[in-house]
């Protein structure tokens, strides 16, 4: 890995919380990703299940995590098994774990080869009445494919019948959207790394360049500062392109007089960060995309008030309509009777601002938390609204990511990210 290792501290006291929350006699497994192929011998990167890496740190395929709060033996209370390694798997693939790395990793005294786990955990599973499955149930979620879980769960279940089942998710989502002062410190890098590749951008945009050349820049300067790459697909949209939200082709020329939306970030550590920015392609904004610019920036830092301990994330994207309807008055895209004969499920602000202002953001871009419960401090979101404008070619959305404290204002993770219209230009100008 190209991370710096994390204290096995964090992943203790991640493992202690979702143990606090288990039934009795109950026991809770989690398993790491596959290797997916693509085609011949060739597979896709490895990414380790996010859940497993928040509980153990271990970022290795063919992984499992046993907990079991209420084992006879005290040692199979926090049992990692790990796919044994040897000689030959390190000349063609590299160091894996071995028993003492993956407890200096994870924290976790007991591990065992993965060869040993059927044997061991049928002996854990005559003392447990409940087993917990991780199956995903982010709201966001449509995976087609069978997951190693998923196969784990349907053997559980055919080996297992009389035993009782429980989720992980709901214990997962509550104790992954409230960040630990380590999570927020990994986080903060990812950001300060995203704000290197801005800021190379700043000095490399201009009329002729490629949206490719861009994504390009941004990928050097993530990788050089020890990221393995973009923490998701990253959005590099010129001119119109920035008005089909997901736009990821990133295969057209940057023109003079155009706009730039970059939907871009870096991860660190599995930890995503999640930045917009909106510059203008020849480093000067016109007096039309600074008034469109500066309206989403007046939303933007408007909404970000509103995140404080206790609000309801759907109420507050209702606040947020209507901070945005006023700017969209103002600007004279929408007026008096466009609002007064609005559908209430489709607001008259969602014809130039169709998408959501804010989501947990963590191990995942979109990340686990609570939803329909009141916001809770040290939550991380998003803060990302936009105006797009398909007639005036040009889109704009300015997004950064947010810790709501215990008291006073959220903490801005990307405060130094240059953001204002006339930084902006001084800095590609310069």
């Amino acid at each position: 890995m190209k991370y710096l290792q994390i204290d096995s501290k964090l992943f203790t006291t991640n493992r202690k919380k979702f143990m606090a929350q288990m039934k009795p006699k109950s026991i809770a497994v989690f398993n790491s990703n596959d290797i997916y192929p693509i085609s011949a011998d060739s597979t896709m990167p490895f990414e380790q299940h996010r859940d497993i890496f928040y509980l153990t740190g271990a970022d290795q395929e063919e992984t499992i995590l046993v907990l079991f709060p209420d084992a006879i033996d005290k040692k199979h209370k926090e049992v990692l098994f790990v796919r044994e390694t040897n000689a030959h798997i390190a000349v063609w693939e590299g160091e894996k774990l071995t028993k003492e790395r993956a407890t200096e990793v994870s924290g976790i005294e007991t591990v065992y080869w993965l060869t040993d786990f059927d044997k061991i955990f049928f002996d854990l599973m005559t003392e447990a009445n409940t087993i917990y499955f991780n199956t995903n149930e982010h709201y966001r979620q449509a995976v087609e494919t069978e997951t190693r879980e998923d196969r784990f769960i349907k053997k559980c279940k055919a080996n297992y019948p009389a035993h009782q089942w429980a989720k992980s998710n709901p214990i997962l989502q509550s104790i992954r959207g409230v960040k630990e002062t380590q999570e927020i410190a990994l986080m903060q890098k990812a950001c300060h790394i995203t704000e290197k590749g801005f800021r190379r951008l700043l000095s490399f945009v201009e009329p002729g360049v490629w949206e490719y050349e861009i994504e390009a820049e941004l990928l050097h300067e993530f990788v050089r500062n020890r990221s393995k790459g973009f923490a998701y697909t990253p959005i590099i949209a010129s001119g119109k392109n920035a008005n089909v939200l997901h736009y990821i082709e990133n295969n057209q020329q940057c023109k003079d007089g155009d706009m730039l939306l970059m939907d871009a970030a870096a991860e660190y550590a599995n930890y995503s960060s999640d930045l917009t920015r909106t510059i203008p392609v020849n480093g000067k904004f016109t007096k039309r995309q600074r008034e469109v610019y500066n309206a989403v920036l007046r939303v933007k830092n408007d909404a970000t008030k509103m995140l404080v301990p206790g609000t309801i994330w759907a109420e507050y994207h209702k606040e947020v309509g209507k901070l945005m309807t006023s700017e969209l008055l103002g600007l004279g895209l929408l007026d008096k009777a466009d609002v007064q004969n609005e559908d209430k499920n489709w607001p008259a602000y969602k014809k130039y601002f169709m998408h959501g202002t804010s989501h947990h953001i963590g191990l995942d871009t979109h990340d686990y938390g609570e939803l329909k419960t009141p916001m809770k401090a040290n939550m991380v979101f998003t803060v990302e609204p936009g105006i797009y404008i398909p007639e005036e070619n040009m889109g704009v959305r300015l997004e950064d990511n947010v810790v709501i404290q215990e008291n006073g204002a959220p903490f801005n993770l990307m405060a130094n990210i240059p953001i204002e219209t006339d930084e902006i230009e001084d800095l590609m100008q310069s």
